[in-house]
């Protein structure tokens, strides 16, 4: 009885997927749980959508689909699709990598390095643009001594991220003397032998 009335079912099972208000940044890359996934340059700085699902993150403009991305763990890496890249990777001559370092040495010489290293690491320079800008925004809230003083503690052991510097800020470790491990066990205790209990 019920027949006639019926729908054909859908032709793709049904997929939960949350939609995220967002914008491209400098780097024309969207953040998405700590990853970044590209757009076309052309979209620097509108306002987009994201539709997130466990598999996939897409991107709309105008109610149109304009990337499609497999999903990956937030890991502060890039996913870049070739075609959303602008012609010899410039998509505006007033941001290079030597304007940034340039600005980050306004702040401090352990800045620019820190913001030259950065760059470096990366497969393109410009991927690197969101960590710098943001790390030399962080001279407005800490100063620029004290950042300039995080950044030399963060080369020294190795941190390469906005979020590792920023801790450093917040822990005041800029400032701390670092500890050095020793070969010693941490603790004292009858069942710790050490070396010589096997010669």
């Amino acid at each position: 009885m019920d027949k006639p009335a019926l729908k054909p079912l859908p032709t793709a099972p049904y997929v939960y997927a949350e939609w995220k208000k967002c914008r491209a940044g400098l780097d024309y890359h969207v953040a998405i749980d700590k990853h970044y996934y590209s757009v076309p340059h052309q979209l620097l700085k509108k306002e987009l959508w994201a539709r997130i699902t466990a598999r996939t993150v897409e991107v709309f403009h105008g109610g149109q689909r304009v990337a499609s991305h497999v999903r990956t763990s937030g890991n502060g890496r890039h996913s870049t699709q070739r075609e959303h890249m602008p012609a010899h990777h410039k998509f505006r001559e007033d941001w290079t990598p030597q304007r940034i370092i340039a600005r980050a040495a306004r702040v401090g010489p352990n800045v620019a390095t820190f913001a030259e290293v950065v760059m470096r690491e990366r497969k393109h320079p410009e991927q690197g643009y969101r960590s710098c800008l943001g790390v030399i925004r962080l001279a407005d809230k800490f100063g620029a001594a004290r950042l300039d003083a995080a950044c030399r503690r963060a080369l020294e052991i190795n941190a390469r991220s906005y979020s590792s510097l920023q801790s450093i800020l917040k822990n005041g470790l800029e400032s701390k003397p670092r500890t050095r491990a020793t070969e010693e066990p941490a603790i004292t205790h009858p069942n710790i032998r050490g070396a010589d209990y096997f010669h």
